[in-house]
């Protein structure tokens, strides 16, 4: 008898461990999951001039600085007065959805043809069309070559990167007035990790290059790539450009595959600007 009370004593103390534990879990979950919430609605208020749906789904590698990245913009669009909704579903994408924003900010989202299907990729070429805006960080152009259109819009493809490497920039002479690269003088020194394209943008319908890379002072092909059929572009390498092309406006920087690159003055400008660029009327 004893025995059966000590058995039934020690079913019932391990339940109450089992329960709370769960609920411990379980509180965890909502806890992340309301914070998540939170920090993708981001609510500005009523003073918000510019909406913007921060992208950041990945169908191939993904950059381990996405989340940092993505935090570091909500803030800084806060600061700007922006609202910055974040997403990694192809169910946010949608011609009602997308009527709601302003810009399409795309951080690091590789092969989208894995992350949207067919009805949610017209969706996004048909706003653009009419007049939307495309903002494309690093490795938005990086094996898309199942989406036609935006490799298209971006003009070239991934080939290869570097390390993360300081290396000089150099302003086109036809864009130092540029907000996105103003005040930077004619040449400067940076540190990223640069992509190697597959062609240089240079001269294709509506392109402005606004920075490219000098080759010369950095090792343009990690030894990764180096071993896989990686080259370098050479004297004509842009790493910055925008584009009015197809209805709609884009602005592309190879910066932001780690968070070391953005977070600089000249880092914040760059995206701030190229932003406002991107929904200018004119």
């Amino acid at each position: 008898m004893k025995s059966k009370r000590t058995h039934i004593v020690s079913t019932i103390f391990l339940w109450l461990i089992f329960l709370s534990t769960f609920q411990l879990i379980a509180q965890e979950h909502l806890d992340v999951d309301h914070e998540k919430k939170m920090y993708e609605r981001n609510a500005m208020g009523d003073g918000t001039s510019l909406r913007v749906l921060l992208f950041s789904g990945t169908g191939w590698f993904r950059h381990p600085d996405i989340p940092i990245v993505n935090g570091w913009i909500v803030r800084l669009g806060a600061e700007h007065n922006m609202q910055i909704d974040v997403s990694e579903t192809g169910n946010d994408i949608s011609k009602e959805k997308l009527s709601y924003y302003d810009v399409l900010l795309f951080n690091n989202a590789n092969v989208l043809d894995k992350v949207f299907n067919e009805e949610q990729r017209t969706a996004i070429e048909e706003w653009y069309k009419a007049g939307g805006a495309i903002v494309g960080l690093h490795a938005l152009l990086v094996h898309q070559e199942n989406w036609p259109w935006i490799m298209e819009l971006g003009g070239c493809d991934f080939n290869s990167d570097s390390e993360f490497l300081k290396a000089k920039v150099v302003v086109d002479s036809e864009a130092m007035d540029h907000p996105a690269v103003k005040g930077m003088g004619r040449e400067f020194w940076y540190e990223a990790d640069w992509t190697n394209h597959t062609k240089s943008v240079t001269g294709l319908p509506g392109v402005q290059v606004l920075l490219r890379v000098d080759e010369s002072t950095y090792e343009p092909v990690r030894e990764y790539f180096k071993t896989r059929g990686g080259v370098g572009m050479g004297k004509d390498h842009p790493i910055a450009w925008t584009r009015v092309w197809g209805g709609g406006r884009f602005f592309y920087t190879e910066l932001g595959h780690d968070i070391r690159s953005m977070n600089t003055d000249f880092g914040r400008q760059h995206l701030i600007e190229g932003i406002k660029w991107v929904v200018k009327k004119e």
